[in-house]
């Protein structure tokens, strides 16, 4: 039988590595993933359970070495930053292992 992973300890094991994060508006990034807000993401896990909507609720992440894509009119433009925090509601979908949209 396979084990299953919970969404909250995927994320956790990609501490330290890298990660391709698509934001919900026209941008992208990648980077490793410093952290993310797991005490809030715990209690917001527990609460959403009790309601019965567990799978959505936002996650903060932190990030270091980022690449942010953005989609221009012009085409994609790129920027390094040394660290940048992503708010977890307007984050779309995460890419364990990647390196964003130029690896794709």
């Amino acid at each position: 039988m396979a084990s299953q992973i919970l969404p909250l300890e995927l994320i956790d094991r990609c501490i330290g590595s890298r990660i391709w994060v698509v934001m919900k508006n026209d941008r992208e990034f990648t980077g490793t993933l410093l952290g993310f807000d797991d005490f809030v993401s715990e209690f917001l896990h527990h609460l959403l359970s009790v309601v019965g909507n567990a799978s959505s609720f936002p996650i903060d992440m932190v990030l270091e070495d980022v690449i942010e894509y953005e989609i221009t009119p012009k085409g994609r433009k790129s920027t390094k930053l040394a660290q940048t925090l992503l708010n977890g509601n307007n984050i779309c979908m995460l890419v364990p292992g990647s390196d964003g949209p130029e690896q794709a």
